[in-house]
């Protein structure tokens, strides 16, 4: 956090508009005059409890508790540091970073991952050139024999990498990149000086050093971030006997398999706007359904849907279905997909494609519209699951019937929701021929089993807190320029009894900023149990009370009291003893009447009924 001046931080902020960050991750409705909501991105919810602020640029979850500023936002929802979502933030918005004095090794580490998007674009602009050229005829042939056609070609940003051996390396040493930096990338590989290539007719030598092309003699397919930015390659072999059949880029500092989605740069825009998303296996399955238009689409990659790509769906959507290959392969990373996204909240359907078709093959033989139909037809996932157990199963045999209720139990330890487990017991019942309430019974006893303690206790509840200090803490946040100036005017004894002193000390501390700039920087210097509390009361609709008035009484009446309190206990410990002091008592009760001639100065008789104490 120190590696930029504070001042500069908070004209960051100033200028970051909250609701157009946070709207490109989760879609937004406005709900009330300086609120808009929409489904957490934080935790699996179906009813809107995600709330953002953008008058005082903070967000609220009352699901899940989380909160914070547009910085927090981003380094909870990509995973940043801090710093990385300064400087993610000063892109987007165009405001310049100030020189630093001690961020060379992040300096070198931004620079690094620069350069390989750099070296990436370099490498697919080579593909794309030798697709275009003679060498590239064969791999033409290729794409248009899979039924692509060159508009969807050149979306897809396809290329050809040639069977030579340093074409690439050759031209990425000419951009003047490093060869250390080109092994990083993955796009160069380490060999043994004397290592055959496959596939190459004409090696070149050594001159830069023992390195060779990972891609020789593939068709190319970038893969991209949500952002567009090119990261990886995957390459798919031109001949029959290459191995493997489909060659990918390995990790590096910019590319995680299990953090992508291929294709989602290009249709994230569809699916926010369709409000479902179809999950396939491969480049050619998106590569048709995107062509055809049928639907929106992303890929996994042949791989089971990781957390983290579930959490980047939820952005665009929770409406996903599932289009695997229908063998037994498919059918096992259908399973761990669809496990994993209805443990998450999503809501999932499946679509059964004739055994030996993918959705690849099955457009190009019967088209979009073909498609269409069967995502239409499509199973909610776990009706499929429900089909699957009691296909060939006799229902009416009580041991077939024990069965499959466990199967279901089983099943049903995923939902998070009572709700979804409620309407699931009802189903199961019915397929079953068991009475509800039995269904019903099991299920709930599952779900007392899987009750947890609170991730967060350590959180100050609300009632906690003295009702004075949430509505003071409501004000100032959602009324600055009246409120700062009385907290600045609280002493620090008014402040000792109170939760959140720390907050309010901090508040202090910002008097010299701008008021209206305070609720972002309060936000953003307070730690996150603290940010979280002060989100969660600042999100409310209706000042908690009628006036900031009321507030700063009540807070200096509370301190009065416990003073009052310790000086009566003091004056019955000295009139219990057998002597005392005639001065001492004297002190204690003129203490007295100082504090009572405070309390009723602030004309108690007006707040003794609201409730604030």
């Amino acid at each position: 956090m120190g590696l930029y001046p504070q001042s500069f931080i908070d004209e960051l902020r100033l200028q970051a508009n909250i609701l157009q960050v946070v709207q490109e991750y989760v879609p937004l409705r406005k709900a009330g005059t300086n609120s808009w909501k929409g489904l957490c991105p934080f935790h699996s919810e179906k009813t809107p409890s995600f709330h953002v602020v953008p008058d005082r640029q903070f967000f609220k979850c009352h699901g899940c508790g989380k909160g914070g500023d547009v910085f927090k936002f981003l380094e909870l929802h990509e995973r940043l540091t801090f710093t990385e979502a300064v400087r993610f933030l000063a892109q987007k918005f165009g405001v310049a970073l100030p020189e630093t004095t001690n961020e060379d090794d992040s300096r070198r580490d931004a620079g690094a991952r620069e350069s390989l998007l750099k070296m990436h674009e370099v490498a697919s602009a080579y593909f794309r050139e030798q697709l275009e050229g003679p060498a590239g005829a064969r791999a033409r042939q290729l794409i248009a024999d899979r039924g692509i056609n060159p508009s969807t070609a050149q979306q897809l940003g396809l290329g050809f990498a040639p069977p030579s051996r340093e074409g690439l390396k050759a031209r990425l040493l000419k951009q003047g990149f490093a060869l250390p930096a080109v092994l990083q990338s993955g796009l160069v590989v380490q060999r043994e000086a004397q290592a055959p290539a496959s596939g190459s007719s004409h090696g070149t030598g050594s001159a830069h050093g023992e390195g060779v092309d990972r891609f020789r003699n593939r068709l190319m397919i970038p893969i991209c971030r949500d952002t567009g930015s090119i990261i990886a390659f995957g390459g798919r072999a031109m001949e029959s006997d290459q191995v493997p059949k489909y060659l990918n880029s390995p990790e590096t500092p910019i590319y995680s398999k299990g953090r992508i989605l291929y294709g989602l740069h290009l249709t994230k825009q569809a699916i926010r706007k369709l409000g479902y998303v179809v999950l396939v296996e491969g480049y050619f399955d998106f590569a048709q359904v995107f062509q055809s238009q049928a639907a929106p689409v992303v890929a996994s990659c042949g791989t089971a849907l990781t957390p983290y790509q579930a959490e980047l769906l939820r952005r665009f959507t929770t409406k996903v279905v599932l289009s695997y290959d229908p063998d037994a392969a498919g059918e096992g990373a259908a399973a761990k997909s669809s496990e994993l996204l209805v443990k998450e909240g999503f809501d999932v359907n499946v679509l059964v494609l004739d055994r030996g078709q993918d959705p690849d093959t099955f457009i190009q033989r019967n088209g979009g519209a073909a498609y269409q139909a069967r995502l239409k037809a499509s199973r909610p996932y776990l009706d499929y699951l429900m089909d699957a157990a009691t296909r060939g199963v006799k229902m009416q045999d009580a041991n077939a019937q024990r069965a499959f209720l466990g199967k279901m139990l089983a099943i049903a330890a995923w939902l998070p929701e009572a709700t979804a487990r409620d309407q699931f017991a009802d189903k199961v019942a019915h397929r079953a021929s068991i009475t509800a309430e039995v269904v019903q019974s099991e299920f709930r006893k599952l779900a007392a089993k899987r009750q947890t303690s609170l991730t967060r206790a350590e959180l100050p509840g609300l009632g906690e807190i003295k009702p004075a200090e949430r509505a003071l803490i409501w004000w100032l946040i959602q009324r600055p320029i009246e409120a700062l100036p009385a907290v600045v005017a609280l002493e620090e004894d008014d402040l000792r009894l109170l939760v959140t002193r720390p907050v309010l000390q901090l508040a202090q501390s910002l008097q010299n900023l701008p008021p209206e700039g305070v609720p972002s920087a309060l936000i953003q210097r307070l730690n996150e149990q603290d940010a979280e509390l002060v989100t969660g009361i600042a999100s409310e609709e209706v000042a908690p009370a009628k006036s900031l008035e009321e507030c700063v009484s009540a807070v200096r009446r509370l301190r009065i009291d416990h003073e009052l309190a310790g000086v009566q206990r003091a004056i019955q410990q000295l009139l219990q003893g057998a002597y005392w002091n005639d001065d001492d008592l004297n002190a204690l009760l003129r203490k007295k009447e100082e504090l009572s001639r405070q309390k009723r100065s602030l004309n108690d008789d007006l707040w003794q009924d609201v409730g604030l104490r």
